[in-house]
């Protein structure tokens, strides 16, 4: 058993990584800016309570993360310096399968971020995974408005986000592995046809219209730099994650 803080533990993917922690009888630590049961209190962009949450941890699972430039490089910076002074043994690091050819603000404070890991001091694992079903449902649920659905053309190859919980799980608890193999899902698919996925398990009767646009940014996703090439991991598909959330 280890004692194990994990940042963003109370976020999409924080969740299902402290319960997959806890069944597998480690210690955890769900740190968090608000007070609660279960919960440890600290804030990574101003330090405040860090320390203690620091304090006996074997291992930091850093998964906290917000909006491009709202503090995530300087945060990790703040964790960093923590855990080496509290001499964690152990920091695992979550990231985006991509993020050196995608030319996205976010991507770039990732590939900073992961930088930041590499030179710490800090052992450390990064994993990176490829969007998740929740992602990829809300890029159409946000045109709840349109008389259409907008599928864009280029592939994707969304996972389930307990996936990454697992391995995220599983890779805590062994020793620092530096990069890892990337994860994805168990399918590659086009936005369009997700999108068709999508309209069937809502009941949504509206047409889906497919979308090429020009740009780097488009260019980087149809060269399929957010695939993982090789054998997937995921084991449930955005249909198999759709139908769960709808008959639930």
């Amino acid at each position: 058993m280890r004692t194990i803080l994990v940042t963003g533990s109370t976020g999409r993917l924080g969740r299902p990584t402290v319960a997959a922690l806890q069944a597998a009888g480690h210690d955890v630590r769900a740190l968090s800016r608000r007070a609660g049961p279960g919960l440890t209190t600290g804030d990574l962009l101003t330090g405040e309570g860090l320390r203690a949450a620091l304090a006996g941890a074997d291992t930091v699972v850093h998964l906290a993360t917000g909006k491009a430039g709202t503090g995530d490089v300087a945060a990790t910076e703040r964790l960093l310096a923590a855990s080496a002074d509290a001499g964690v043994a152990h920091l695992v690091l979550i990231s985006i399968v991509g993020i050196e050819d995608i030319p996205l603000r976010y991507y770039r404070d990732k590939v900073v971020i992961e930088r930041l890991v590499r030179e710490s001091g800090v052992p450390w694992t990064i994993l990176r995974a490829t969007q998740f079903h929740p992602f990829v449902a809300e890029m159409f649920t946000a045109q709840r408005f349109s008389p259409v659905v907008v599928g864009l053309t280029f592939p994707l190859q969304p996972i389930a986000v307990e996936d990454v919980a697992d391995r995220l799980a599983e890779l805590a608890g062994g020793a620092p592995a530096g990069r890892v193999p990337d994860i994805g899902g168990p399918e590659r698919r086009t936005v369009r046809d997700l999108a068709r996925v999508w309209t069937r398990a809502t009941g949504s009767r509206r047409p889906v219209v497919p979308l090429a646009l020009p740009g780097r940014l488009f260019g980087a996703y149809a060269a399929g730099h957010a695939l993982v090439p090789g054998p997937e991991y995921g084991r449930t598909t955005f249909e198999d994650a759709l139908t769960e959330r709808v008959t639930r």
